[in-house]
């Protein structure tokens, strides 16, 4: 007798004498479909070599969280995409320092090199342009909740060149591209052309 009084008072008489049913028999709203996103296909993991011109010198390394692919950036003032910095980046069985031949640990499922000819001090006065030590962390870098990359080690600098090993998940597709001051590279998150926005 109770639970029938409590639904008679959830109804309600609207003007035309029509009785709307309680709030508890409506249709449950439909669930947001995941959006997503395209992302960019073609990449591949195979080594992808650039000669540059004359030397500038590195003063930094960042890198960015993206809905495909996480980035790094390699800071390269005074080269541009008419003048880029030379590059060599490959996927490596082990981090081989260069000039000394010792192995820096580099966590993940697959280690990304890259070398870049821009010496990380400046070639005129031996001055430090980027203050990293050989076989550390990069500074400054944090891959905290990053999906793909997962260590970030500097591998040293040597004769106008300069070393790093990027700890990948997995050996997964990337590409490199030069931009006014900087060099870029995008690993990607997955071989799939989608992923899931946010």
């Amino acid at each position: 007798m109770r639970r029938l009084l409590v639904v008679s008072m959830a109804l309600a008489v609207t003007g035309a004498g029509a009785v709307a049913a309680p709030a508890a028999f409506s249709a449950p709203a439909p669930a947001a479909a995941a959006a997503t996103v395209s992302c960019p296909v073609g990449w591949g993991s195979l080594p992808e070599d650039r000669t540059g011109d004359p030397l500038q010198p590195l003063t930094g390394v960042r890198t960015g969280r993206h809905d495909c692919y996480d980035r790094i950036v390699l800071d390269v003032p005074g080269s541009s995409a008419a003048r880029p910095v030379g590059y060599h980046v490959r996927y490596v069985p082990a981090l081989v320092q260069d000039g000394s031949g010792a192995i820096v640990p580099v966590a993940g499922g697959a280690i990304l090199e890259i070398v870049a000819e821009a010496p990380a001090y400046d070639p005129a006065t031996g001055a430090v342009t980027y203050p990293a030590l050989a076989g550390q962390p990069l500074p400054g870098v944090d891959l905290t909740g990053y999906r793909t990359l997962r260590d970030a080690k500097f591998g040293g600098s040597f004769e106008g060149r300069t070393q790093l090993g990027i700890g990948v998940r997995a050996r997964l597709p990337f590409r490199v591209f030069p931009l006014d001051g900087r060099l870029v590279v995008d690993v990607a998150h997955s071989w799939t052309a989608t992923a899931a926005a946010g």
